[in-house]
């Protein structure tokens, strides 16, 4: 696979762009944070709507009250799992979620159960609903647990290194997203797998090597954490989200789509953008937990 030079131009102008927003929401402060994956967690689960309807055509079936109600549900799930400190005059952010929670809940409750009476298809309506429960717990979920991250680093009187934890994965992310495909795109010769057909096992391999390298020794350098937990975090990361953007790949494929929408140039849409993470973060939440 030759490297695309117009491609890789838009790509990497876009990237740019992409990566100081994304910065900007991880460091400023604990606001920033909570929107900038709370807005990803929404993007991300309307395009999962859309695949699912291509997927499964009684998908589409739902009515909007459904749709939204999802939508709603995924936010307040991340205002529900936000950090308690969070709050608006004393009010916290997971006090309001919690009360919101019942009642978008309870609204989609009762629209399904309705559906459910009035359909002779029970077991589509059952699908839909088993649908898009697998979602909430695919991306709201598993963002919320970039606060735990989060909470992982302390401050210190020089600073608030709580951002570092989640840095650490997105940057992995990002430099084996990156040079996956630089590589493969130069020396890629072995496919590797047929659900991705441009991935290389070269491409994925030198993806992997070179974003644990890079990101344990340059953010090392700098961010308070022992090198060996940088490494794990790095590596599981890299390899975690590998299966993310296989993962996703596979749900494209069955769809009919190249991309799951058209957020960002040369990259696609949040799922496309956001697909690794989505499995990098449970991950690196797992190893932590079982390491501390």
């Amino acid at each position: 696979m030759a490297l695309n030079f117009s491609v890789f131009k838009v790509r990497a102008m876009s990237a740019i762009v992409f990566a100081v927003l994304m910065i900007a929401g991880l460091v400023w402060n604990q606001w920033t944070f909570f929107a900038l994956f709370t807005i990803i967690q929404f993007g991300c689960l309307y395009e999962y709507q859309k695949l699912m309807a291509l997927i499964f055509p009684s998908y589409n079936s739902i009515g909007s009250i459904h749709k939204w109600s999802l939508l709603v549900l995924g936010t307040v799930m991340m205002m529900v799992l936000a950090p308690g400190t969070l709050g608006i005059n004393g009010l916290s952010i997971k006090y309001i979620g919690n009360y919101t929670l019942y009642a978008v809940l309870g609204l989609m409750i009762a629209f399904t159960a309705f559906d459910f009476i009035k359909n002779k298809d029970k077991g589509m309506v059952l699908q839909n609903l088993a649908i898009s429960f697998f979602g909430l717990i695919y991306i709201p979920m598993c963002l919320s647990l970039f606060f735990q991250l989060r909470a992982f680093m302390v401050s210190t009187f020089f600073m608030d290194w709580s951002f570092s934890i989640p840095l650490l994965v997105i940057a992995s992310i990002w430099v084996n997203d990156t040079m996956a495909y630089i590589v493969g795109s130069f020396i890629g010769r072995t496919p590797l797998s047929s659900i991705s057909p441009n991935k290389t096992w070269e491409g994925t391999i030198a993806g992997i090597a070179l974003s644990v390298l890079l990101v344990t020794k340059v953010l090392g350098i700098w961010i308070p954490i022992q090198e060996k937990y940088i490494f794990i975090i790095s590596i599981t990361a890299s390899i975690a989200g590998t299966f993310g953007d296989l993962f996703e790949s596979k749900l494209k494929r069955l769809a009919g789509v190249k991309d799951s929408g058209t957020m960002m140039p040369g990259h696609g849409g949040f799922l496309d953008r956001f697909d690794s993470i989505l499995f990098a973060v449970p991950f690196v939440w797992l190893i932590l937990q079982i390491l501390f």
